[in-house]
């Protein structure tokens, strides 16, 4: 089953070695279940040249981090990547193993979970610690994302799961060092069958939702391309960000980097405005994390109300001229 009762947080990094800002978020959590499970709050770098990543995780609050650095892995490849993480995962045997839900992560967490012949909840949007059982309580959107399941797995080890980025905030980093521990793992080359020839950057604009501590979200309600000219003037006053529901995404008004919810990002924003934004537990499943939500709408029953910590009923095409000239008013941005 297990040797310890460590939980495990894997660190994935860009290419110059820095931590993906997913990994330190989940530290957040980590260390939140750690303890009711007993054991260490683990996190677990494998790169090119771990010493970044390594000296934030130790910021981030993880009580140890094991490593294993080398030139084979300067860039993502499953075989490689999965290889290392088998290697120490059979090793320490951990109790609870959690992964980003980025494009890499959802590539090397099914590849582990088979290997170790363990079960593996994808896309989580929350985590507890089920008294219970004593195992981790892994929550994701299901059926559509028309309700969200909870997923215990009681019986293999490592518990794992993979969680979106955005759903946790890091939390403060302090300056405890925590101990590290530095493995030499011998890759079998000749086990890689895919090597990466060339890296191409899209030429797009960077939307960055996850970072955001500002978002002004248009839904269904905004109309049209011409609707969302009006969300953008009035978040580029406050200085946010444009979110956008499915329902916008879908009909062509607004490119799919900007979509908030289960199909798209999962963010948590200081500050969260929805307009026009109906509520579907789709669009809720990627949002209720936000720290102030703040819903405009025609519709008094909206679903997006129930969740709102302040709500406006009327028409959004009324009320954003008026906020941005109010706030223009009171001299805030």
């Amino acid at each position: 089953m297990t040797a310890t009762n460590d939980l495990w947080v894997f660190l994935e990094t860009h290419p110059d070695g820095t931590p993906k800002s997913v990994g330190l978020e989940l530290l957040n959590p980590g260390k939140r279940l750690a303890e009711p499970q007993g054991g260490k709050l683990v996190a677990v770098v494998i790169a090119a040249e771990v010493s970044a990543a390594t000296e934030a995780a130790s910021r981030y609050g993880a009580d140890l981090v094991i490593t294993i650095e080398g030139p084979a892995y300067a860039h993502y490849t499953t075989e490689a990547y999965a290889s290392a993480l088998t290697y120490l995962v059979r090793k320490y045997q951990p109790a609870t193993m959690m992964i980003g839900a980025t494009g890499n992560g959802r590539d090397l967490a099914p590849r582990l979970s088979a290997r170790l012949q363990t079960g593996l909840t994808a896309d989580c949007t929350q985590l507890d610690f089920d008294v219970a059982s004593g195992v981790i309580a892994w929550t994701r959107p299901a059926f559509g994302g028309n309700l969200m399941a909870t997923i215990l797995c009681a019986e293999h080890r490592p518990q794992m799961g993979t969680v979106r980025p955005g759903v946790f905030k890091k939390s403060e980093p302090v300056g405890v060092r925590a101990e590290v521990i530095a493995e030499n793992f011998d890759l079998d080359l000749s086990a890689i069958r895919t090597r990466v020839v060339e890296v191409t950057k899209e030429v797009s604009v960077e939307v960055n939702l996850e970072t955001a501590d500002i978002i002004v979200t248009g839904g269904r309600g905004v109309g049209g391309a011409a609707g969302f000219a009006l969300v953008s003037r009035f978040a580029a006053s406050i200085g946010g960000v444009v979110g956008a529901s499915r329902a916008a995404v879908e009909a062509g008004w607004i490119p799919h980097a900007h979509q908030v919810g289960q199909t798209g990002k999962s963010v948590s924003p200081r500050v969260y405005i929805a307009c026009g934004v109906s509520g579907a537990i789709q669009h809720v499943a990627g949002m209720s994390a936000s720290d102030t939500i703040i819903a405009i709408n025609k519709d008094p029953q909206a679903q997006i109300f129930t969740i709102a910590d302040y709500g406006i009923v009327g028409d959004l095409f009324e009320v954003l001229p008026i906020l941005e000239e109010e706030l223009r008013r009171l001299g805030r941005p």
